[in-house]
């Protein structure tokens, strides 16, 4: 969220936020949004109503601001298909893999269990499966042989923090074209953003 906020707050980035909320009361994010002059504001997922309560009225708080693309960050719920749908192809996640490789939790533990010598992130369009959709942008990292779960996720955290906002660039200028699971820039002028290789150590 951090990494958005400020790239938005550059006038030629073509994207402007909002509004920050938060599913939980009094997270950091919150605070953080109010101090770079962004409405912040809380919809607890805990209240009245259950899940399709939550999303509701989450709905309704962006459709009463006028938003038209929503982006996720470290929110770790699982949204229904009613919410995807009424936001499908305005809806973006950052998830702490190379989709579609290393779904859900623990991604860090688990490219380390497996071997990999790569692992990274991935921005993409959110669709009613867990962590699926058209890809937008990844970066990668190299995998050090003396990595553990927290010295790899702080790695990729630095992708992540890269790549997001490029992805949301290139989301908000509209010059793509989604084809199936893949995202394809449409103007000559317009790259795709790129992947980035951040070496272990």
């Amino acid at each position: 969220m951090t990494a958005l906020l400020a790239a938005a707050a550059d006038p030629a980035f073509p994207a402007r936020i909002d509004v920050v909320i938060a599913n939980v009361p009094g997270a950091p994010a919150l605070d953080k949004a109010a101090e770079a002059g962004v409405e912040a504001l809380t919809v607890d997922h805990r209240g009245a109503g259950g899940r399709q309560a939550f999303e509701e009225r989450l709905d309704a708080e962006l459709r009463a601001r006028d938003i038209e693309l929503v982006c996720l960050a470290g929110f770790m719920r699982i949204l229904t298909p009613w919410f995807v749908d009424r936001w499908n192809d305005r809806l973006i996640n950052i998830h702490p893999a190379l989709l579609p490789a290393f779904k859900g939790l623990d991604t860090h533990a688990r490219a380390l269990a497996e071997g990999c010598k790569i692992h990274g992130a991935t921005v993409h369009f959110v669709r009613s499966e867990m962590d699926t959709g058209p890809v937008i942008a990844q970066g990668a990292v190299a995998v050090g042989d003396e990595d553990t779960p927290e010295t790899l996720g702080a790695r990729v955290l630095e992708v992540e923090h890269a790549i997001y906002p490029q992805a949301l660039k290139l989301v908000a200028s509209g010059a793509y074209e989604i084809d199936g699971m893949r995202v394809r820039a449409t103007s000559a002028d317009t790259l795709l953003p790129a992947a980035l290789i951040v070496p272990a150590g």
